[in-house]
């Protein structure tokens, strides 16, 4: 089960003008699922994306980054669960290019408006017939309110939908910023094998938007980590409608992308972290946070360092206050002149390590006791700067070795 995760309200995703979703029953692994989207953008929309880092990136990767390249006006998204279309060579690039032209002419648009995204199992040939001939059906269900539908169609091994909207307000009129995201295993920055669609009904224009949305990224979704391991399909796609009327924000410097930036680091930041509670096999939630680094990407190193070490992962899920495996990371991250005598280590409320060396009020119960809970933070001073990251992850469970050794089954 998640920890301490519910799914959404589908009553309280906030509907966002410029924005329909559309979704089909194609059968691409399993009958009667959801798993196919369309979702149909408005003209003038700024849509900006992010990408994995993993070279053997997928067909829709490559094909998204080609067609945003290009600098066109994009209209359009299609995403399909069941099959990554990766690992599939030139026949899995012609797949992706027929679905964006099949989509182009059911939406009356250009096949480089469209951006195709897949997830599910690598290095299977997509059946592309069978999500051709759902097209269709995802293009008459477009409707604005459809987003809880939308979160429920791109899910693989997740075991709920994950969706979120906030409101805020700019110039006196109501914004709508809502997303979804798809993600259990294979998680990892840069970013991990994860979906996550954004959009605001706000207007910025394309060069801001494509910063904002680096941005919106490194705080959020590369924030996260399960398991260590990088797909090949992650993508997360931001989009400002601009339909709420507002005249558009054109600097860094306006007030307005401050009130913006918040409610869609908001949005992006629970998506994030719903991914993670909904991690494969998860039972425990952490938070680790690194303070007094010399660098924010020296604090990273850290905090990544730790939650992805295995015998940290398997000892937070055996409630084994076997903290010294934490201290053992945190020298393993690369740092050459690190001091161990200036580190110090923090459970929750409970001191652990002072100076480098078991803190001499420590008592293992209550590391224990810290390690029962469901949610935990973990916070490690560096002693060397003023930097610090977060990072969020889970533990790593029988479960998690169950469901990866079951998932082609």
């Amino acid at each position: 089960m998640p920890v301490n995760l519910a799914p959404p309200d589908s009553s309280s995703l906030l509907a966002v003008a410029g924005i329909e979703l559309g979704w089909a029953e194609a059968g691409i692994r399993k009958p009667g699922r959801k798993d196919l989207l369309i979702l149909r953008i408005g003209a003038g929309a700024s849509v900006a994306g992010v990408f994995t880092r993993n070279r053997f990136c997928a067909a829709p990767v490559i094909i998204c980054r080609e067609h945003l390249a290009a600098g066109g006006e994009i209209r359009a998204l299609v995403v399909n669960t069941g099959n990554a279309n990766a690992g599939t060579g030139t026949a899995g690039l012609a797949d992706a290019r027929a679905i964006c032209g099949e989509a182009a002419r059911l939406l009356g648009i250009a096949s480089e408006q469209v951006l195709p995204f897949s997830t599910g199992v690598i290095m299977e040939p997509l059946p592309v017939q069978r999500l051709l001939a759902g097209l269709p059906q995802a293009n008459q269900r477009l409707a604005p309110a459809h987003w809880g539908e939308a979160a429920e169609s791109i899910m693989t091994t997740d075991t709920m939908p994950k969706a979120a909207s906030r409101r805020t307000v700019i110039d006196g009129r109501p914004i709508a910023v809502t997303g979804i995201a798809k993600g259990a295993g294979m998680i990892r920055p840069n970013m991990a094998t994860m979906l996550g669609f954004i959009a605001t009904d706000a207007a910025v224009t394309p060069v801001l938007w494509r910063e904002l949305t680096r941005q919106v990224a490194d705080a959020s979704f590369n924030r996260i980590t399960v398991d260590g391991d990088t797909s090949t399909n992650d993508s997360l796609i931001l989009i400002a409608t601009g339909a709420s009327g507002i005249a558009p924000i054109t600097s860094a410097d306006d007030p307005r992308l401050t009130t913006l930036r918040a409610a869609l680091l908001e949005v992006a930041q629970q998506l994030a972290q719903a991914i993670v509670r909904d991690g494969e096999g998860a039972t425990k939630f952490i938070e680790i946070v690194v303070e007094g680094a010399g660098t924010v990407d020296e604090a990273s190193r850290v905090a990544y360092s730790i939650a992805h070490s295995p015998l940290v992962k398997t000892a937070f899920f055996a409630s084994d206050p076997n903290l010294g495996r934490i201290l053992a990371a945190v020298g393993n991250a690369g740092i050459g002149d690190l001091d161990q005598r200036r580190v110090q280590l923090h459970l929750n409320d409970v001191w652990v390590a002072r100076d480098g060396g078991r803190h001499p009020q420590y008592r293992e119960q209550d590391g224990q006791r810290v390690m029962r809970g469901s949610e935990i933070k973990v916070r490690v001073e560096l002693g060397r700067g003023a930097a610090s990251a977060i990072v969020w992850t889970c533990d790593l469970s029988h479960e998690y070795v169950s469901i990866n050794a079951d998932y082609r089954s």
